[in-house]
């Protein structure tokens, strides 16, 4: 068998360990949830190798919100009074069409009292965990495009430059939706591209943007946000169908900028310091499809398990609480089933909302704007019902018990 052929998963159990409780890990990615693997297992003892596809280490994306769900994982990592010196509070998320209908509207201290959101620059959380990683003298290396392995149980990987990495005990699999590594463990894995996506691009904003997160929709077809992000600074973000994005940067900007301002006239200090699309970077999503997210030693977490649309803001908190759960439930690869049995509890559930959801916010069409107006808008003020919303919202809705480092 070739090197860079993956033996078939269905062929070989689980791996016992070969260095005792210490184990010999392989992280693939250095993405919130690999940076968040490495660190978390590194402490538990375990000797982690850190593989970067890129020469230099750097975050992708821009705002993201932290939920309490992942504000929990960073506190388990030791992290979280870091996190919130970078970020900004926030207090409530709202959500209003052009009619002022509110089919979004959540306080997180329905939740909980005290309770908020941390809106930070993706950049700030990745300077965090990365300063960990280094810390406490993780083997980061880079230039590590992982394209194979030799078998499912103490692979060796091999990367585009003919490098060999390993053997390792157990391989963490954290590369992101678009993992070019997923194919390989899990060959029936599907991972199609959202029809829709968004364009977005960072601004420095006053006192009126502090506090939550804010959306504007046009029906289903136009759905602009703000996001504070710290330091005075917002993301600001815009969906289009993926098929027009091209489109878009090519096309008239003043005209674009003046269809903004139509839907939102509050954003004029924000745009105005876009001077064209060359301001703004694109993003696309996948909703990803596994089954098992391992084989042998390998495991998915992150965005490359159960990625899904940004519609709930789930996607970094799950793959946060990815890692911290890995490394907490995992001492041998053979406990890697279950591991993945109780993280269901928790990513299934998510995984089904955004699949339902998200064509309501994005879409063409009036179906998606009814339902949502009729479903939404008194959901969010209900007794009962808006707590539900809240629970979810939070990122700390799951079907089992909250392990006891996650409890917020």
């Amino acid at each position: 068998m070739s090197r860079s052929s993956p033996a078939s998963p269905s062929a070989t159990s689980p791996p016992r360990c070969s260095t005792g409780c210490r184990l010999k890990v392989g992280v693939v990615g250095c993405g919130v949830a690999g940076l968040a693997a490495a660190l978390a297992l590194a402490r538990r003892g375990h000797s982690v190798v850190l593989l970067e596809a890129f020469e230099t280490p750097r975050p992708r994306g821009s705002g993201l919100l932290l939920q309490p769900s992942g504000l929990a994982a960073m506190r388990a990592l030791g992290l979280k009074e870091a996190i919130l010196a970078r970020g900004a509070r926030v207090e409530r998320l709202e959500g209003r069409d052009l009619a002022g209908r509110e089919p979004m509207r959540m306080a997180y201290s329905t939740w909980r009292p005290g309770a908020f959101g941390l809106g930070v620059h993706r950049a700030s959380l990745f300077d965090v965990l990365f300063q960990a990683v280094q810390a406490v003298g993780i083997d980061v290396r880079t230039g590590a495009a992982i394209t194979g392995f030799d078998a499912l149980t103490s692979p060796t990987l091999a990367d585009a430059t003919g490098r060999r990495h390993g053997p390792f005990d157990l391989v963490v699999v954290a590369d992101g939706s678009a993992s070019s590594l997923r194919a390989k463990v899990r060959p029936r894995a599907r991972a199609p591209i959202y029809p829709w996506g968004a364009v977005w691009a960072n601004a420095t904003a006053g006192p009126a943007f502090e506090g939550a997160l804010r959306q504007r929709y046009d029906r289903s077809e136009v759905m602009a946000g703000v996001l504070p992000i710290g330091g005075g600074e917002v993301s600001f973000f815009w969906s289009l169908p993926v098929r027009s994005m091209e489109t878009w940067a090519a096309g008239d900007f003043t005209v674009w900028r003046d269809r903004v301002l139509g839907v939102w006239p509050q954003v004029e200090q924000i745009v105005a310091q876009f001077t064209g699309p060359e301001a703004f970077s694109q993003a696309v999503y996948r909703d990803v499809s596994v089954g098992r997210w391992c084989a042998g030693a390998f495991v998915l977490i992150g965005d490359a398990a159960h990625g899904t649309s940004p519609q709930l803001g789930q996607g970094a908190n799950l793959g946060l609480i990815d890692a911290v759960e890995l490394a907490a439930r995992v001492e041998h690869p053979e406990d890697l089933p279950r591991y993945q049995r109780v993280r269901r509890l928790q990513t299934a559930p998510y995984q089904l909302f955004s699949r339902a959801l998200t064509p309501l916010f994005q879409s063409a069409g009036p179906l998606g704007p009814w339902v949502r107006n009729a479903l939404f808008t008194p959901l969010a003020q209900a007794p009962l019902l808006d707590r539900i919303a809240a629970t979810t919202l939070t990122g700390m809705f799951r079907l089992g018990l909250t392990p006891p480092d996650l409890r917020p």
